[in-house]
């Protein structure tokens, strides 16, 4: 089993990195839609996709209307939109707006309650908990797998309120736009620096740890200081488009 990192920058994409995307082909599986979601149509292998959205910010949905195709030409049979309710009817009411995008979507929407957990047409089981530290909220996602458990986090501060929802993933995906040196914009915007990420690792006993969501006016090798991250959780890699990583 492997994950694609289709996509792994923020706000807006950069030369090194377009925005959220990220997918489990053998199963199906995609974590939001961001600029990068035109990548999806190279990895399908199923016929079906289930798409789950932490948020209805547009860095995180606009490649929704990248899809449409693919059901539409044959190439899926069905797209199912997961999402908790105030996102779906954002992405229903603005992004596919007449005004704005006047296609209909052929997709499935399935309204999310704030916490729960639903078995996906491959048989493995999905969780989600809603987080309320980033403008809107956000949603945390955690896959389990046969033999690995996947979670998925981004668009929030780190508090340990979600500790325990990812304790001992073999592999936390998180996102981490900020280094240290810039501690006050990740707190005015709701997002995520350095020490806290690499302290959440460490405290969850994650097996590994997946920056994303990486600040895209930093286009330097080392964004958000992984060095000093490393010396409190050694076990972290850095993402870029294009990243392909074994889970099973």
């Amino acid at each position: 089993m492997r994950v694609e990192f289709l996509g792994t920058g923020g706000f807006h994409p950069n030369e090194k990195r377009q925005t959220a995307c990220i997918m489990l082909p053998e199963i199906g599986l995609v974590f939001d839609a961001g600029t990068s979601t035109f990548r999806v149509a190279q990895h399908i292998q199923t016929e079906s996709l289930d798409l789950f959205l932490t948020h209805a910010h547009l860095d995180h949905i606009c490649g929704l209307t990248y899809l449409i195709t693919l059901p539409l030409t044959g190439r899926i049979k069905n797209l199912r939109l997961h999402g908790r309710t105030e996102i779906l009817d954002a992405v229903r009411e603005h992004l596919f707006a007449d005004m704005v995008f006047p296609v209909a979507p052929p997709f499935e929407f399935h309204e999310l309650k704030d916490t729960g957990e639903l078995t996906l047409p491959s048989g493995d089981r999905i969780e989600w908990m809603k987080l309320t530290h980033h403008p809107g909220g956000s949603t945390a996602f955690k896959l389990h797998l046969k033999n690995h458990v996947f979670a998925y986090v981004t668009d929030t501060t780190v508090d340990h309120s979600y500790k325990d929802f990812v304790h001992e993933a073999d592999t936390l995906v998180h996102e981490c736009y900020f280094p240290d040196s810039k501690k006050t914009w990740a707190d005015r915007t709701g997002h995520t620096h350095s020490t806290p990420l690499a302290n959440l690792a460490k405290d969850a006993n994650v097996g590994r740890l997946i920056a994303v969501h990486i600040d895209p006016l930093d286009e330097s090798d080392d964004p958000i200081g992984i060095k000093g991250m490393q010396t409190i959780f050694p076990n972290i890699t850095v993402a870029e488009d294009g990243l392909s990583l074994d889970l099973i």
